[in-house]
């Protein structure tokens, strides 16, 4: 056969001679195994989508957000906790040489390595065998990471006083009473800066003092408070006359909450 008498020479053999038009595959051909996008594969999408959504939103119905007090940046008694996802790092914290002046190394230094290892985990495993015995760097980091936040993690569980946090997170309605502000007694009660251990309103500072409304306490138990304390509260706080005592006292113990 001569040179071009049907003969077709090409540069290179895996590329044909005669170009076909690049046409997808029809899907019939694959019944069960593969579909379009649009509009069957994202309308199923959407249906996950939508059965998660609606269950997220009965379980948020059904039950109410774990509410606490107000926050009070005074109260240095309060037991935080993190969300449980932070636990780990919440524990680190606790350690000596992570907390105190060290602060930065538990908030910065340990999780930037442990983020870096992370990040270059890829580079300093590169075999193509798949089997994590044969893979001991990346095996051993990943063994490392999971032990580590699971032992800090389990660690921050069992360490936490529970019951102190049940208490201190319960939300207490203020006690509020009539207040009659040309009262003697509540004159002797801002004369003496009572104030700022009980509020305005008598009705009690956070961790400072309590509210002083519907106390059932006599005016004699009263005075006897004021001149010679009780609990956290020291003696001689009051620096009145006896006269003013006594007006404070009967004031104090007529206080009913409305």
């Amino acid at each position: 056969m001569h040179r071009g008498k049907g003969m077709k020479f090409v540069g290179d053999s895996r590329v044909p001679a005669e170009r076909k038009p690049n046409i997808p595959k029809d899907y019939s051909e694959f019944p069960g195994k593969t579909e379009a996008f649009l509009p069957n594969f994202l309308l199923k999408e959407w249906l996950v989508g939508a059965v998660f959504l609606v269950g997220y939103l009965t379980l948020t119905v059904a039950h109410a957000s774990p509410l606490e007090a107000p926050a009070d940046p005074t109260n240095t008694s309060y037991i935080p906790l993190p969300d449980w996802y932070f636990l780990f790092m919440y524990q680190l914290l606790k350690y000596e040489f992570a907390s105190g002046p060290y602060t930065v190394i538990g908030a910065l230094v340990i999780p930037g390595i442990a983020f870096t290892a992370l990040l270059i985990a890829p580079f300093l495993d590169t075999g193509k065998d798949r089997r994590p015995a044969k893979r001991p760097i990346a095996t051993g980091m990943m063994l490392m990471g999971l032990v580590s936040v699971t032992f800090l993690t389990w660690e921050s569980v069992i360490t936490h006083d529970w019951a102190a946090a049940a208490e201190q997170g319960k939300i207490q309605e203020t006690p509020t009473a009539d207040i009659d502000e040309n009262d003697p007694g509540y004159q002797v009660f801002q004369a003496q800066s009572c104030v700022n251990c009980h509020g305005d309103a008598l009705q009690g500072v956070p961790n400072v003092g309590p509210s002083l409304i519907g106390t059932g306490l006599a005016p004699e138990e009263i005075a006897d408070i004021a001149q010679n304390g009780v609990g956290s509260m020291p003696a001689g706080q009051f620096q009145g006359s006896d006269e003013e005592l006594q007006q404070l006292a009967e004031f104090i113990s007529a206080l009913e909450p409305e």
